[in-house]
């Protein structure tokens, strides 16, 4: 519904003083902004940052060890500040699940749309995994010992999104693999994903991180030689 002073300078224009469409605009006057302010957007980076925050710390000590002014004196921000971003630490924790299944599922889906041959979708779903294993090891890290903390709302919305993923995979499993049982084909993508998503663990050797430029085509390799294997015995 238009403001009271919307109205009112609408009442007052004099005749023939409209701007038609498509005219300039007067000169002084502000032009109409279109995408989100400054403010709003540094509010965006700050949110971020207190995810970005919360993955790190929750993976470093667990959950229950890190209190709300610690995630805000890791984002820059005061403990009592976080509450304008989030009504509580469990709320953080949610979010951060949440989203990152809801973007798992976003870009498997946009894998499998985009690549009309079975096996190009099945090398691009097993890229984008490595590529979440190795950008977001702590996420999984987080995911792995600390889903028992969300609320059972927020478990059911997580499982929901995962099982939506899995999905995704099966469909194209299904086209390399027809006369296969669609609850094998799940078996495989959940045993290629604890493969990838082992990531946090296994790129550690003495104490040193892997270079993501050897672990992805290793990681790559292994999970498309596990999704396409016959498994199939003869007599």
């Amino acid at each position: 519904m238009p403001s009271t002073d919307a109205a009112a300078a609408s009442s007052t224009t004099r005749p023939g003083s409209a701007t038609q469409p498509g005219s300039a605009t007067q000169p002084g006057s502000a032009p109409e902004s279109t995408g989100p302010t400054q403010r709003s957007r540094a509010k965006e980076n700050r949110r971020q940052a207190l995810l970005s925050a919360a993955a790190s710390l929750f993976a470093l000590h667990g959950f229950s060890r890190v209190s709300l002014e610690d995630l805000g004196a890791a984002a820059g921000v005061s403990g009592p500040a976080v509450y304008r971003h989030f009504p509580g630490k469990q709320a953080v924790l949610a979010d951060l699940l949440v989203t990152v299944s809801q973007e798992l599922l976003d870009g498997g889906r946009r894998v499998a749309a985009e690549n009309a041959d079975p096996l190009a979708a099945l090398r691009g779903l097993v890229a984008f995994q490595v590529d979440f294993a190795l950008g977001k090891p702590d996420v999984i890290r987080v995911q792995d010992r600390d889903f028992s903390c969300l609320s059972d709302e927020d478990q059911a919305a997580v499982r929901t999104l995962q099982r939506s993923y899995v999905e995704v995979w099966v469909e194209v499993l299904a086209d390399l693999h027809p006369e296969t049982d669609a609850s094998e084909l799940r078996m495989r993508a959940h045993a290629t994903f604890g493969l990838i998503n082992s990531t946090p663990h296994s790129v550690r050797s003495h104490g040193r991180k892997m270079a993501s430029a050897t672990a992805r085509p290793l990681l790559e390799s292994m999970a498309l030689a596990a999704l396409l294997a016959d498994c199939r015995t003869t007599p």
